[in-house]
């Protein structure tokens, strides 16, 4: 990693710079002090997804879900052990498509669960289906160099 990592706070949408050598100690936003890296997954709308995917130096794994899946349901717990296992090396977060359907169209979604995989500024890959969190791990590991 260079030594300055540019990372999207998922509160507020602003950018910030963080020293590769601080992630592990929990940056925080410049402007509304929300933390940059938690291992928790962050919901995101339409706007603030495109910003991320645009300008995070971070892998960045996106869950396009809705409420009414069962499937998706029931990999929301996964996916959380996913994102700390994952912490500080890559950002889980999830999109509601239903509240948000122009993600959805924007990046082609034509069934939930679905997972797609975002790395400084481009997509590198996709995940179709509820997972076990260490499928979801493997998988963001095989696509990204993520240390262990």
């Amino acid at each position: 990693m260079s030594e300055g990592v540019k990372l999207v706070c998922a509160d507020c949408g602003q950018a910030n710079r963080v020293p590769a050598a601080k992630l592990a100690s929990g940056p925080k936003c410049g402007v509304c002090g929300a933390r940059l890296i938690d291992g928790s997954v962050k919901a995101l709308d339409a706007k603030t997804l495109s910003k991320l995917t645009k300008t995070d130096d971070l892998p960045l794994l996106v869950d396009f879900w809705a409420p009414w899946c069962g499937p998706c349901r029931m990999m929301a717990p996964e996916f959380a052990k996913a994102a700390k296992a994952l912490a500080p090396h890559a950002r889980l977060a999830k999109i509601d498509t239903q509240e948000n359907p122009e993600a959805a169209q924007r990046y082609g979604i034509r069934g939930i669960p679905a997972l797609i995989l975002f790395h400084k500024g481009r997509e590198v890959a996709r995940l179709a289906g509820a997972r076990p969190a260490a499928d979801i791990e493997a998988f963001v590991r095989s696509k990204v160099k993520v240390p262990a």
